[in-house]
Parts: C-alpha cells; sequence; structure tokens
C-alpha cells in the first residue's frame, strides 16, 4: 500500500469524507487506509492540510 498516513496527521477528518471509496477508516490514534479498498487516486494526500498522507515506495523484492 504506497498511501500512508503518518503521525503528523491532526485528524481532521478531510481524508475520510474525501475518500469516494471510502478506504480510509478512522483508527484508534488516526485514520487508516485499507489497501484492499484503495484504488490508490491519491486524493487523501491532496486532501489533506498537513501533508500527513504519504506515498510511499513499494520495496523491491531483491530476492533471487
Amino acid at each position: 500500500m504506497p498511501y500512508i498516513v503518518t503521525s503528523s496527521c491532526i485528524e481532521c477528518g478531510a481524508c475520510v469524507s474525501g475518500c469516494e471509496n471510502n478506504a480510509i477508516e478512522e483508527g484508534e490514534s488516526h485514520p487508516y487506509i485499507d489497501a484492499n479498498i484503495c484504488i490508490e487516486c491519491g486524493i487523501c494526500a491532496s486532501n489533506c492540510p498537513v501533508e500527513a498522507i504519504i506515498f510511499v515506495e513499494e520495496p523491491s523484492d531483491s530476492t533471487g
């Protein structure tokens, strides 16, 4: 899952309300992006007022 919510989240709800696929759920400390639902459109990251949602490159498989 390349998009993650970081600890910089202020829990404003902008990402949750802006996600058209309902892929973001409220977590214990901050929202959580469900990798099974997310289509990686990036709207959540662009809606976040504190840039707490970031794109993380998935690690490449270096085995064999």
